[in-house]
């Protein structure tokens, strides 16, 4: 074969050049708006050093769950219950403590221990009695909430040793705070597991093709049941953490973990169709979410828009990163061909006859206002 006959490469794409990098760029784009935004806004209170110490103390909570999230949502699983596991792994602990007069360095292990048993219990649901992981791991939320509820009877557990406090939200003398240490040795541990051990690739290479890798002999049940232990143990983890920083552990506490959590790790790249996980990533949703909450906060916004901008967040980032993976980009045409097809035009007009039906009931509603309402 002569040297003109030899194959040529065809040269790289924007996309394929960019696509290693996508899962971070995507965050530290939204970081970067959100700074130049609060820049304008309200700079003097957001860049404060005891704000941003603020936002590092509230990322830190969700950094060990974002970490073991991503395994699970590598391997196409989700899991609901880790802000209830997190309660009654808190309320357990402080019962260790108070009730008991457990060590506190025992019961900060017991307290990640039994998080790591309700993870296997999530597991052994899921891949036993074959429950799906969205209603499986719903249904253990209401049965952990449930039993939080009863052993806390209403009670707000408060006042722990300093160690708790310190897990929470101590600092090291001119370091960063202990919680964040915490959250980023998580991250660096996560990374180590994803990239080199083999329930790393075993993940990715079950959350690509469950059947496939069954075939290769991977024991795809047993690793699936390892990411739930994981899960668990960290919601564990983050049950003492927010113990220590609210000094305090009430049945209700951590409701939104799970939507914050899932957000994150999704926002970072991590496909929730399975097969693709960025670690890093993870740590860039987890700031994202921090910063634009905290945001919010600022500015004076209403504590629930927060849920609506965490929702927002979620359906944006799996709509980017979904048209990113398609190798089709809807024909020749690109972004703008999904927009112009048949069936989506159709569903546009009915779109825009909802909109305008709803418009005129708003005006006839306004026009025959009485302006008052009774009252009793």
């Amino acid at each position: 074969m002569g040297e003109t006959d030899m194959p040529v490469s065809a040269p790289k794409g924007l996309q394929e050049r960019l696509d290693p990098y996508l899962a971070i760029i995507g965050p530290m784009v939204m970081i970067l708006m959100i700074l130049a935004f609060m820049g304008v806004a309200e700079p003097a209170r957001y860049f404060r050093l005891s704000n941003l110490n603020i936002i590092l103390l509230e990322a830190a909570l969700y950094m060990p769950l974002a970490m073991a999230m991503t395994f699970v949502i590598t391997q196409r699983g989700i899991d609901l219950s880790i802000g209830s596991v997190a309660a009654l792994t808190g309320i357990i602990m402080a019962f260790a403590i108070k009730e008991f007069g457990f060590p506190a360095w025992i019961a900060v292990l017991l307290g990640i221990a039994i998080g790591g048993i309700f993870g296997l219990i999530n597991g052994l649901v899921i891949t036993k009695f074959r429950v799906p992981d969205l209603i499986g791991t719903l249904a253990m939320d209401l049965v952990y909430r449930g039993f939080a509820l009863v052993l806390a009877k209403g009670l707000v557990l408060a006042r722990f040793p300093d160690l708790i406090t310190d897990i929470g939200r101590g600092r090291l003398p001119g370091f960063l705070p202990i919680p964040v240490i915490i959250g980023i040795l998580a991250f660096l541990i996560g990374a180590f597991i994803l990239r080199r051990s083999w329930f790393g690739r075993y993940s990715i290479a079950i959350g690509s093709n469950p059947e496939a890798a069954e075939m290769t002999g991977i024991a795809v049940d047993r690793y699936k049941v390892y990411a739930y232990v994981l899960m668990g143990a960290m919601a564990g983890l983050a049950g003492v953490m927010l113990t220590g920083k609210l000094n305090a552990i009430q049945a209700t506490s951590a409701p939104y973990f799970n939507l914050h959590v899932i957000a994150a790790v999704v926002v970072g790249g991590t496909s929730l169709f399975g097969g693709r996980a960025y670690m890093l990533g993870s740590f860039a949703g987890v700031l994202l979410l921090s910063m634009m909450i905290n945001a919010l906060v600022t500015l004076r916004i209403e504590f629930f828009w927060q849920s609506v901008a965490s929702g927002v967040v979620i359906i944006l980032s799996v709509a980017f990163y979904t048209w990113l993976q398609k190798k089709d980009r809807d024909g020749a045409k690109g972004l703008l061909n999904a927009f112009t097809t048949p069936d989506n035009i159709k569903l546009m007009k009915l779109g825009g006859v909802l909109a305008a039906g709803t418009v005129v009931l708003l005006v006839i509603g306004s026009l025959f206002s009485t302006g008052s309402v009774p009252s009793g």
